[in-house]
Parts: structure tokens; sequence; C-alpha cells
């Protein structure tokens, strides 16, 4: 058992060095410090410090994290010479990949739980895990959608400016949603003094599972694209 813990520990700190291109402990004081920046710009504003307020701040810096793994992926395999490898074994790419998703989700999800704590000690009290899951719902279907595109863009920067493009598109539109279903960006914690808190409780709850059904269309698309060999070579 300890033997079994011990390959899976080195084979998800190789895997890491992988997805974030030997830059792990960069992103993360990156994400630190946009977590700081965006707090300081709040606490100097005139708007009260709320849950609402929290859920927006701890979004950024959730995305960044999973951004760049999934966006580059599969351009540092290359990067790497280690392409050939995965696919040199049958169905060792699904097994790859989906276990990549998995630590970069896992990393994301525990950096996005810390902030939350760091948020709860120093500036307004928060429902910490409660908070951590809402923000990995955008932050779940803007991840797959990296990874599907980088399936067929093969480039990392190329999927990075479609995925940024999309993410504006959304963010740019997201007060004209308001509290519609389709909005990425519904803040859970910020229920419009207009709406039943009982109606906004089933739109969110609709919202999110659209987000859930996107990601699993995203990840499945993602994962049928890679059986192009050649591509990717």
């Amino acid at each position: 058992m300890k033997q079994f813990f011990n390959n899976i520990t080195r084979l998800t700190a190789y895997n890491v060095k992988i997805i974030f291109g030997n830059k792990f402990i960069y992103f993360m004081l990156s994400a630190l410090a946009l977590y700081v920046v965006t707090v300081l710009v709040n606490l100097f504003g005139d708007e009260e410090f709320l849950e609402s307020t929290a859920y927006e701040i701890l979004l950024v810096p959730s995305i960044l994290v999973i951004f760049y793994p999934l966006c580059f992926g599969i351009q540092n395999d290359q990067d790497a010479k280690i392409i050939e490898i995965i696919f040199g074994i049958p169905n060792y790419r699904y097994k790859v990949w989906l276990f990549r998703l998995l630590i970069a989700y896992v990393i994301c999800f525990v950096s996005t739980l810390l902030l939350a704590i760091l948020t709860n000690w120093l500036l307004v009290e928060v429902p910490v895990f409660y908070l951590s899951i809402e923000v990995m719902a955008p932050a779940l279907l803007i991840g797959t959608l990296s990874f599907m595109f980088s399936t067929i863009i093969k480039n990392g920067s190329g999927t990075a400016v479609l995925v940024i493009i999309f993410g504006l598109i959304f963010f740019i539109n997201s007060s004209n949603l308001g509290t519609s279903k389709w909005n990425l960006f519904l803040n859970p914690f910020s229920v419009p003094v207009s709406t039943n808190p009982i109606i906004y409780a089933e739109i969110l709850f609709s919202n999110r599972l659209i987000l859930l059904i996107a990601s699993v269309v995203f990840l499945l698309t993602g994962l049928y694209k890679t059986q192009g060999r050649e591509g990717f070579m």
C-alpha cells in the first residue's frame, strides 16, 4: 500500500510539472497576487464587502489556476517530446489526460478552498466549503472547454485566445443575462431584491445543471478528438 501511494505521489508530481510547464509555483503566486489585488480594489471601493463579493473575488484566481494547464497541456506534451509515448499505448491517452484533468481540478479546488478560508478569516464570514463548490461550477466549464479547444486547435496560444474571447463575451453580457439560467457567471450569493429566493434557487439549480452537462459534453468531445493521432504528432 505504501508503495502504491509513493507511485501515485511521484506520478502526480511528474504530471503537475508537465501540465504547468514547470511553472506551478508561479501560477500559485499569480493566483494569490490576483486575489490580493481584487480584495484591495473592493476594500477601497464604496460597496459593502458581502458573500457575493467574496464569490466574485475567488472566481478570478480559480479560473486562472485551471486555465493554463488545460489550454497548454497538449502543447506541453509536444514540447516535452512525450506525445508519441502517450499515443504509443492503446487507450493510454485517455487515462493520462483524465488523470491530469483530475489533478488540475483538485489543485484548483484546494487553492480556492484556502482562499475562501483566508477570506472568512480576514474579510467576511462565508460558508467556506459551499462557496468553494459554487466557484468551481464555472471553473469546471472553462476548464473542460479549454481542454476541448486544445484537442481541436492543438496549440496552447490559439486555445487561450479562443477561450478568453469566449469568456469575455459571457462576462460582457452577464449584466444583460442577469438572473438567467444561461448566465455563466451567475452569482449564487447575489439574490436580487425583486426576485423570490425560491425562484432564484430554482434558476441557480438549472444554471449549475446546464454548466455540468455542458462540461461533460466538452470533456467527451475533447477525448473523442484525441483519436486523431496524426494531428498531434
